[in-house]
């Protein structure tokens, strides 16, 4: 009879500001030292112009000091341009920390499709036993749906414990990038503040078109580029993703319009935030081209067959869905 961690007959039958008082030395009023010029541009820069309500509470949150501290620092080590330190930045932490994340994405997924095989032979078996239990104990049709439902998830749900592979966890990358990148970008945004002992620097640290990190890029070829490499990423995504259900398409178009938006918002804010969007899209791009290697899914030890020429069947597969 079948069996995953269990009988399977066995199975069916169980059926909330702080005001500081001033200090006094020898009973004299005391005022406090100034803190370093890098320090007051990394902490509390966005109190004056972050506004109030949620918004100004997630610009001066620890998240976001965090990120402030982390583009000065790989600045002031660094001692390049800021246009150039913020390039950095992003480079490091797309592949320090994302990069990996993806990578075990694609680990998890890999074994959740390799067990589809097996879990489709089980749904086959269990339909049969919940028939011939169905018959002994005089179920009727709901009742038979009802038990090969419960028990199909339950013994689906044991398989992703035997593998490790529980689905939820391919949604970790989403849950880690997502935060990272709106403590980054609201970072760049605080210290392009007038109140940022930073200002003046980020507003000499550009190049080329965008001189000034602090003001929009008139030019709007920084946001252009940033909407043309997102829908770039949609487009070879949706390749190898099917698109046939009416709720599969919705979710193609929402990504397709929110590429497009993204062009007007990185228009209107800080050329250093618009700059950062690029870099990131443009990262996760190439990383997303490095992970389709034949020789990183060796290295992975993925389950699931892979194509041995990735590239040139992506760029296949582009040309015949737009060009033919």
């Amino acid at each position: 009879m079948l069996r995953v961690g269990g009988s399977l007959s066995s199975t069916i039958l169980k059926l909330r500001p702080l005001q500081l008082p001033v200090q006094t030395h020898a009973g004299l009023p005391w005022t406090p030292v100034a803190p370093p010029a890098h320090v007051t541009a990394v902490r509390g820069v966005s109190g004056g112009g972050a506004g109030a309500g949620w918004y100004g509470g997630l610009a001066d949150s620890a998240p976001v000091h965090l990120a402030e501290q982390f583009l000065v620092g790989v600045q002031q080590v660094s001692g390049l341009p800021w246009w150039a330190s913020i390039a950095v930045g992003t480079l490091s932490v797309r592949t320090l920390v994302t990069l990996p994340l993806a990578a075990y994405q694609m680990v998890i997924v890999a074994k959740v499709e390799a067990l589809q095989v097996e879990i489709s032979e089980l749904a086959k078996r269990l339909q049969y036993e919940v028939s011939v239990r169905a018959k002994e104990r005089g179920w009727t049709d709901k009742q038979c749906q009802f038990q090969f439902k419960r028990n199909l998830r339950r013994i689906v749900s044991q398989l992703y414990v035997r593998d490790n592979c529980h689905p939820f966890k391919a949604s970790l990358l989403v849950w880690v990038q997502l935060p990272l990148w709106i403590s980054l970008s609201l970072a760049l945004r605080n210290l392009s503040l007038d109140q940022s002992a930073l200002q003046s620097e980020l507003a000499a640290g550009g190049a080329l078109w965008f001189p000034d990190l602090t003001a929009p890029d008139w030019t709007w070829i920084l946001p252009v580029c940033l909407g043309l490499t997102n829908m770039l990423i949609v487009e070879v995504s949706s390749l190898h993703r099917p698109t046939g259900s009416r709720l599969q398409r919705l979710v193609l178009n929402s990504f397709r319009a929110l590429s497009v938006l993204m062009i007007p918002i990185a228009a209107s804010v800080p050329s250093s935030m618009a700059l950062y969007w690029l870099t990131s899209s443009l990262v996760g791009f190439s990383h997303n081209l490095l992970l389709r290697s034949p020789v990183v899914h060796r290295l992975l030890q993925l389950q699931t067959q892979r194509s041995d020429s990735p590239y040139r069947d992506l760029l296949a597969a582009l040309v015949n869905k737009y060009l033919k």
